[in-house]
C-alpha cells in the first residue's frame, strides 16, 4: 500500500499541522493502544520526547489515546530515542513512542514508534497501524489529551546502563560535547563526568525553540572551535533526538559516520567480535557511505555491505547477517552488542574506549581513509516519480556512470522525510563530480521541481 502517514523514520511534519495535528496525533495513540490490547502484551508504553516547545502537547495528546484504550503510559520526558529504545526492551513495556524530529528545527516534530524488542516497528506494522490511524480518522474518533507526570528514574536506568558498557572510564580524557540543545543536554555531560572525562558542554540550554540552531552534528563550526581552543582530546556533536553522533579531532578534522564505523570495525576485528554469519568480518553501511570505506575495509579483510538510507534498514540487513556493527555516513551507528538502534552517546563511549585502548587521537585513527570526492545536492520537488519515467534523468545519470565506471558512484533517491529529490554523485575527481551532480540536479528540476 501507499504510505502517506509513515516515512523512514515514523511520521514527521511540521508540529499542529497535518499529519501532526491534533485529530491524527489522538489516532495515533488510539491505534496505538489497540495494537497492544491485540498483541496481548504488557499495557504499558513508555513514552520520551526531546526539547521542541510542542513535545508536551503531542505526548498529551498520545497519552490520551493510549489512555482511553486502557492502556498505561510511563513518561521519561525529555531524553533520547535509543533511551526509549533501551527502556522499550528492557522495562515491563509492550511499546515505546519517542516525539522527536531528530535535526530538524524546531517548527517539525516527529513520532517514533518502537516495538518491546527495542526495534522500530517494521514497514509492515507501520503500514497496518497506518491504515487504522485512517480508519479513526474517517470515523471522527477522537480522544482527549492526558497530562502524564515524569518518571525520573527511567534516565537513570538508561544512564547506568550505557556507563556500564565502559567499565575502564575514560581516564581524564578532555572532551567537547555539542548537545544541540536537544536530548543529550542534561543526559551527556552527566554521563562522561560520571566516567572520569573533563568535559565541557556547549549548546546544553534548550528554550523549546533553539534545538539545532546552528549547533549539532549539522553544525560542527562551533565545536570545533572550541576544541582547537581547550586543546581537546575530542568533540563530540549530537544532533536533537541523540540517536546520531558527529566527531571532531584533536587537530579540527571532521570524523563522519563512515570513519567511526572503519575505526570501531579495526577495532572489533582484531577482537574477533566483527564476525558474521558467513564466518568473515562484516559491516553494514548505507549506499551513501563513501567508497573510500569500502576500499579502506576491504583492505582489512572486511566486506561491506550496503543498504538503502535510513538506520531501520542497515538494523534489518545486520540482523540478516549476524552483524555486530553498522551505520550511516550521517553518524547513525549501530553497536548490536549493547543496542537496538542508533545512540549518539554510546557510539561516543565506543570511539572514547578505542582511543584509550590505541592511545591514539582521531587523527590517526581515521588517518589511513582516503574520502573520494562526493557532493549531494537537494531539489524541492512537487511529486515523485520513478526515474524510468524521466528519460532525460535517466539519460544524465547513464553518462555520469559510464564516465566513471567503477571508479565512481551515482544516487538518486527521494527522501522519506521531506520533498526532496536527493542526487549524490561520487568520483575521483571534484570537478566532474561537481558537474554530474548539477546537471543531474538541473534535470530534476526542470521536470519535477517545486514553484
Amino acid at each position: 500500500m501507499a504510505r502517506t502517514l509513515f516515512g523512514t523514520d515514523g511520521i514527521r511534519g511540521v508540529a499542529g499541522q497535518y499529519p501532526l495535528d491534533r485529530a491524527t496525533v489522538q489516532a495515533v495513540g488510539l491505534a496505538l493502544g489497540d495494537w497492544v490490547r491485540q498483541r496481548g502484551q504488557e499495557a504499558c508504553v513508555v513514552l520520551g520526547m526531546d526539547t521542541r516547545e510542542s513535545g508536551t502537547w503531542l505526548a498529551e495528546e498520545i497519552a490520551g489515546g493510549l489512555s482511553r484504550r486502557d492502556v498505561k503510559v510511563d513518561f521519561a520526558g525529555v531524553t533520547t530515542t535509543p533511551g526509549v529504545a533501551y527502556l522499550a526492551k528492557t522495562g515491563p513495556f509492550s511499546a515505546g513512542v519517542m516525539i522527536s524530529a531528530s535535526h530538524n528545527p524546531y517548527q517539525d516534530n516527529g513520532i517514533k514508534l518502537i516495538g518491546h524488542s527495542g526495534y522500530k516497528l517494521p514497514d509492515e506494522q507501520e503500514e497496518s497501524l497506518e491504515a487504522e490511524i485512517l480508519a479513526l480518522l474517517k470515523a471522527g474518533a477522537l480522544s482527549h489529551p492526558a497530562q502524564i507526570p515524569i518518571n525520573a528514574g527511567l534516565d537513570r536506568t538508561y544512564i547506568d546502563h550505557l556507563a556500564a558498557t565502559l567499565p575502564g572510564g575514560l581516564g581524564g580524557m578532555k572532551i567537547v560535547a555539542d548537545c544541540a540543545n536537544g536530548s543529550a543536554s542534561a543526559l551527556a555531560p552527566e554521563l562522561f563526568e560520571r566516567l572520569g572525562g573533563h568535559v565541557r558542554a556547549i549548546h546544553c540550554a534548550p528554550d523549546g525553540r533553539n534545538i539545532n540552531l546552528n549547533c549539532g552534528s549539522l553544525h560542527l563550526e562551533s565545536l570545533r572551535a572550541a576544541v582547537l581552543e581547550r586543546s581537546a582530546d575530542v568533540g563530540v556533536a549530537f544532533d536533537g533526538d541523540a540517536d546520531r553522533a558527529l566527531f571532531v579531532s584533536k587537530s579540527g578534522k571532521i570524523v563522519d559516520g563512515d570513519a567511526v564505523l572503519l575505526l570501531a570495525g579495526r577495532h572489533l576485528r582484531d577482537q574477533g567480535r566483527l564476525t558474521g554469519n558467513n564466518g568473515h568480518p562484516v559491516i553494514v553501511a548505507t549506499v551513501m557511505s563513501n567508497l573510500g570505506l569500502e576500499r579502506a575495509l576491504r583492505s582489512h579483510g572486511i566486506e561491506m555491505l550496503r543498504t538503502p538510507v535510513g538506520d531501520k534498514y542497515v538494523l534489518e540487513e545486520m540482523q540478516r547477517r549476524g552483524a555486530e556493527l553498522g551505520g550511516e555516513q550521517s553518524g547513525h551507528i549501530i553497536f548490536h552488542r549493547y543496542a537496538t538502534t542508533g545512540d549518539g552517546m554510546l557510539t561516543a563511549l565506543r570511539v572514547f574506549e578505542v582511543m584509550r585502548h590505541t592511545g591514539a587521537g582521531l587523527d590517526q585513527l581515521t588517518s589511513e581513509l582516503q574520502v573520494y570526492p562526493q557532493r549531494l545536492v537537494n531539489v524541492r520537488v512537487r511529486q515523485r516519480k520513478r526515474l524510468e519515467d524521466l528519460p532525460a534523468v535517466a539519460a544524465e545519470i547513464r553518462a555520469a556512470e559510464a564516465s566513471f565506471g567503477d571508479s565512481g558512484r551515482v544516487l538518486v533517491r527521494f527522501s522519506g522525510t521531506e520533498p526532496l529529490a536527493r542526487v549524490m554523485v561520487e568520483g575521483p575527481d571534484l570537478e566532474r563530480v561537481e558537474a554530474f551532480a548539477n546537471r543531474i540536479a538541473a534535470r530534476i528540476q526542470s521536470e519535477l521541481g517545486a514553484e
